[in-house]
């Protein structure tokens, strides 16, 4: 028989935030998230809980926990889609349908309870957080923005009732063997010089921060609003976006475009590729961990895409251009490849982008919906 708990005392929260880890030992696709930040979801000063509510569930089984799962109620983001969803996410489960199900219809039952229609998952507070769940390239490490799962997680899911909502693809990309196409970098050179931008250099990752950082979460902010699941970034979110991020950041490969007056106008963002630094410690920041963290920040083998902006008053402009030059140019050197991380399927205009790298589709991403109205089916979307 399982048991249901609502994670509320120090062992139960301990127990939320390993299951993962002892779930996955041993695996090496597996990239945990940092012990510290997972253990910060449960203080009331969570950043997120400013426009969201959670609830936490563990399943035990003869006092062994053998799964866990997130409820999340993203009020703002309702408003903004004018949905009446719950989210379900950090759900992760033996092999056992009867674990499953109890877990997912722990949070359906929580989503109900607070009047909502449609759950939704795996998705996080907002986009920023790792999202979908893995339904192909179980034989590639993850990022460590995105989550690993077992594929027996997608056959538990849908014998719920739970079909597609929508798929994010992620690719692997090396700098063309040829190089680029010599023309591509006239047609960058030529629109950067008429529109009068230039990148920038910066002298410090905190100096960048500290000077463009407010612009940059404006940008942030167009670039995404109409994207799936997206929240706008509150004051308080940006505080602990640039807290989280800053050890991460290599000035060497952030990428910003200015214009005459030294204002951005684009930018992106590239992570050196963490996973084995963090995979050892289980993602606590002991001395070892933090010394190869140092290590791959400043001598990074692989580059995480982190994220892409462009001004509305320039999107019609083909900055895009300019922006997969400087990312080729990342690309040289001691860098093996980059990963995108999740880009939507339905997002051409960046699946088009790839095709001037030499890429290839390593992993797809999957969230999944289901109706809370018993009397209603769910459709693939």
């Amino acid at each position: 028989m399982v048991e249901i708990r609502e994670v509320k005392t120090k062992k139960e929260r301990k127990e939320f935030v390993e299951f993962p880890l002892n779930l996955y030992k041993g695996n090496k696709y597996f990239v945990p998230p940092l012990y510290g930040d997972e253990m910060n979801i449960f203080k009331p000063s969570y950043v997120y809980y400013e426009q969201a509510e959670a609830v936490y569930f563990n399943a035990y089984r003869n006092g062994k926990i053998v799964g866990r799962i997130s409820g999340i109620l993203q009020r703002v983001a309702n408003a903004k889609w004018k949905q009446k969803q719950v989210r379900f996410t950090r759900f992760d489960s033996i092999d056992d349908q009867e674990v499953a199900t109890a877990l997912l219809n722990a949070v359906e039952d929580w989503g109900r309870s607070k009047g909502m229609e449609e759950i939704v998952g795996p998705l996080g507070f907002s986009d920023m957080e790792r999202e979908g769940l893995l339904i192909e390239g179980f034989d590639q490490l993850c990022t460590f923005e995105e989550q690993y799962n077992y594929p027996y997680y997608q056959r538990l899911i849908e014998n719920c009732g739970y079909g597609k909502d929508v798929d994010w693809l992620e690719h692997q990309l090396r700098a063309p063997k040829e190089g680029f196409d010599p023309r591509y970098r006239q047609i960058s050179d030529m629109m950067l010089k008429k529109l009068k931008l230039h990148f920038g250099e910066a002298r410090s990752t905190r100096q960048f921060i500290n000077k463009y950082a407010d612009d940059i979460f404006k940008i942030w902010d167009e670039t995404y609003d109409g994207i799936y699941g997206t929240v706008p970034v509150t004051e308080n979110l940006k505080k602990a976006l640039v807290s989280q991020f800053k050890l991460l950041i290599n000035k060497k490969y952030l990428r910003v475009l200015f214009d005459e007056n030294n204002k951005v106008v684009a930018f992106g963002v590239l992570f050196p590729n963490i996973s084995d630094a963090v995979r050892p410690s289980g993602g606590r920041l002991t001395l070892p961990c933090l010394c190869r963290l140092l290590h791959a920040i400043h001598h990074p083998k692989v580059l995480d895409l982190g994220v892409i902006g462009v001004a509305d008053s320039y999107k019609n402009h083909a900055l895009s251009a300019a922006m997969l030059v400087s990312l080729g140019d990342a690309l040289q050197g001691d860098i093996e490849h980059a990963e995108t991380n999740l880009n939507l399927e339905h997002n051409i205009p960046i699946q088009n982008a790839w095709k001037y790298f030499d890429a290839f589709q390593n992993k797809r991403r999957r969230c999944f919906i289901k109706s809370l109205n018993p009397t209603q089916s769910t459709e693939n979307k």
